[in-house]
């Protein structure tokens, strides 16, 4: 399975935030801290910083096709996940699932 060693945690939260949709920067950003239910919360910089490496690195795209100017603002651009993206997202998700499978019987009970 197709794994990236240097997918940082925000790496991961930008992948998963995108998921099977096509967003924007700021819905990436507001997607994450739902996520995290308002643990992580990352600004423009983190975000368009991570972004750039993602899509260098072939995990994502921009997006040719816009929504309707009419509804949006035409400065946004759009990304989705490349296939590649896709198969480290699952294969990230795995991994991660994994871990806390096996923390899971004794972790909880650490609260």
């Amino acid at each position: 399975a197709p794994t990236s060693p240097s997918l940082s945690r925000t790496a991961t939260l930008v992948l998963l935030a995108i998921g099977p949709e096509e967003r924007h920067g700021y819905a990436i950003m507001r997607e994450i801290e739902r996520m995290t239910d308002g643990a992580t919360k990352l600004g423009p910089g983190g975000i368009y910083t991570t972004i750039r490496r993602l899509s260098d690195d072939g995990l994502i795209e921009e997006c040719d096709e816009r929504p309707d100017p009419d509804l949006d603002d035409q400065r946004r651009r759009y990304y989705r996940l490349t296939g590649t993206g896709r198969a480290v997202a699952g294969a990230e998700v795995r991994r991660l699932d994994l871990l806390v499978q096996a923390a899971r019987p004794w972790a909880l009970d650490a609260g």
